[in-house]
Order: structure tokens, then sequence, then C-alpha cells
């Protein structure tokens, strides 16, 4: 009989793993809170092994060939002087000359869906609110929809995961925040910007700004140190407000960008918290990504951890011939490691990218193996 699996979150971790579950033959369902695919989002990097999981999916043609295109950066302080300037480097993917390919997220997250949307059961505008455990699935309650049951239950569903909140405990016992914040949004190429990226950095405050879609648009991240700010995390509205008076202390283009940001429909904003947990699986709940082991952007590897422990969850699972404790086991044991190395790039050099030698070793720190082996 094939096993159902609910998996929760319709982001990266999500479908990438809806997929590896239906070529492994099980039946996946998603659920997702938002009504559709969510748009925007900062570029996002896919490096090492991840790409090997991309190409055996069939999508790394495709995803190289969105790949953004950008050929230096420049460094400058808060009243806009360039310190310094780089054509090898850029601070929101790392080295130019390499195979590691940066892509926006929003692109991805539609090929993933283009590529499930026939092997998978999606679920929109919905949302788990509880769980109870059976003698032979998961009962899951939905907000909106009818209560179902499934064999197992997959939470791939961020850093303020409701799986993890609902199977495992309040989210303040697994974030380990690191004294910072981002903002994402997007906006009009008001800078004129071509293929060049623009780093300011004043005190405690910064901008990575770069720009996309041919150079008609920006994404534009902005950070600010310090520590846990008790604004609800759902809360955009107060988020935004924040933002903003962050943004008025720093002298760089402040009032365009205090418009876009307002006028943004694509603002995200979260803290700068990994998630560290003993164990990513209880019963038949487990966790996958940035629910259960979020490294922060300022790893660089959020994404790759997600595509490859995808792939790993899967193909454990479908090893394991119907015994979830084994296949978990199992995933934890070849994922744990990977994930060890590329949380700590985030905290190596606080404040500056890790070094080039220890992202070489973290995005290569585990094997995929032969497929179907």
């Amino acid at each position: 009989m094939t096993m159902s699996v609910l998996v929760s979150g319709a982001g990266l971790a999500g479908p990438a793993l809806a997929h590896w579950l239906r070529r492994h033959g099980f039946a996946p369902t998603v659920v997702e809170r938002a009504p559709g695919i969510r748009p925007g989002g900062q570029a996002v990097d896919i490096r090492g092994v991840a790409l090997e999981a991309v190409e055996r999916m069939g999508l790394l043609e495709r995803v190289r060939a969105a790949r953004t295109r950008l050929r230096g950066m420049s460094v400058l302080d808060g009243a806009g002087n360039e310190l310094h300037r780089s054509t090898e480097f850029v601070l929101s993917s790392g080295r130019l000359d390499g195979d590691d390919v940066e892509i926006l997220r929003e692109d991805l997250v539609r090929f993933l869906y283009e590529l499930t949307a026939d092997e998978a059961e999606y679920v929109h505008d919905d949302s788990i609110t509880a769980l109870e455990e059976t003698e032979t699935g998961v009962r899951v309650t939905f907000e909106r929809g009818p209560a179902r049951e499934f064999d197992l239950v997959i939470g791939a569903d961020g850093l303020y995961s409701n799986v993890r909140r609902l199977a495992f405990g309040p989210h303040e016992e697994f974030l380990s925040h690191l004294g910072s914040h981002l903002a994402v949004f997007g906006a009009d190429n008001f800078l004129r910007l071509e293929d060049w990226e623009l780093v300011v950095r004043d005190e405690a405050i910064g901008y990575v700004v770069y720009p996309a879609r041919e150079n008609r648009e920006l994404r534009v991240t902005f950070g600010f140190e310090a520590g846990p700010l008790g604004i609800d995390h759902r809360d955009t509205a107060a988020q935004r407000h924040l933002v903003a008076e962050w943004m008025e202390r720093c002298g760089w283009q402040t009032a365009p960008m205090l418009k876009a940001l307002a006028d943004a429909p694509d603002f995200h904003f979260s803290a700068m918290a990994q998630v560290r947990m003993d164990r990513w699986s209880d019963g038949r709940v487990a966790l996958l990504g940035d629910a259960g082991y979020c490294g922060t952007p300022l790893s660089g590897q959020g994404t790759s951890m997600a595509l490859v422990g995808a792939y790993v969850l899967a193909e454990e699972l479908g090893r394991a011939d119907g015994d979830h404790a084994a296949g978990f086991a199992a995933y934890e044991r070849r994922m744990r490691p990977f994930v060890t190395a590329n949380q700590a790039l985030a905290t190596e050099n606080p404040g500056a990218p890790a070094s080039e030698e220890s992202v070489e070793r973290a995005k290569w720190a585990m094997e995929l193996g032969v497929e179907g082996a």
C-alpha cells in the first residue's frame, strides 16, 4: 500500500521533497498557507553537492540558464563613497568564476512547482492547526479544510515552522539568535544598475542591492544589528515600520529606499536565527530544511541544505520500506555532519563572509552516492 506523506510548506524544500517522495513510491500532499506561489525573495545559492541533487531532478540546465549575471560589486560607505570594488567576488553569492549558481528564489520555486504540479496534491490557502499521532498514522486538523489522516507528516515550513511548534514545542526552545535582522524586497531599478551589485556599510546598518530581470528590477536586502525584537513574525506592518526607522539612520538613498519599502508587495523580514535541535523527528513527524536546521542567509547554504535534505530524506524513507523510524534515523545520520559544517559558516567570521576554504569544505561535506543504489 502506498504511504501518504503530508508536507507542510511549498517554498523550496517542500516541493523538492514531494518530487523525490513520488520517485520513491510515496503519495505526497503539500499544504501551503499562501494562496499560490510566493513571489519575490532574494537570490539564493545552489552549491556543491546541491547541484548534483538539482541535476538528478532534471533541472540543472534550466537553473543555469536562469542564473543571475552579475559582473562585480562596489562597496560604499554610508555617504555613497566607493571604498573598493571587485570583479571576482560579490557578497550575495561569492566568487564569480566558479560552478556555483545564484538564482532568484522565485524562479527556483516556480521550477520546482512546475516539476511537481502533476506529482503531488497541492492544497493552498490552508495550514495545519493540530497533529494527533494514531496507531496507523497522523490525524491532521486544518484551519480550513476537513481533517485527514496521513502516514507521515514533514515540516518544511521555514524558520518559524508550524509543524515544529505543534510537534516539538515553542520556537524559543530551538532558535539561536545571531544578533541581526534582514529585510528583503523588490523595487524598480531606480539606481540604474547594470549587472552590478552595491554593498553599503554604515556602522551596524547595511544594504546589499543588485539588479534582476535583465536590469529592470532591484532586489534589496537591508540588515541591521540588534537582539531579539519581540515583534510577531507575522506582523508585517510592524516589521515595515521598524525597518523604516532603521533605514532613516543610514544616509544613503534614504528617500527612494523608504518609498520602495512602502510600495513593495514582496516584503519579507526575519531575524537572523539558526535552528538547533537534538533530533529532527518525533514519531511519524520529521523536519526538513530551515524548519529543522536553518543556517540563516549568513551561511549562504540554506537552499543547498534544503535541496540535499529533501533528496536524502526521501531516499532513506524509500530504503526503509515502510519503517519510518529507521528512515528518519538514517536521514539524520547522513545529514547531521553536512548541516553542522554549513551552519558554522554563519558564525565563523561575524560581520563578514566565511573563508572560501570553509565554504568549499562545507558545500561538499557529504556525497549523494549512486542514484538508486
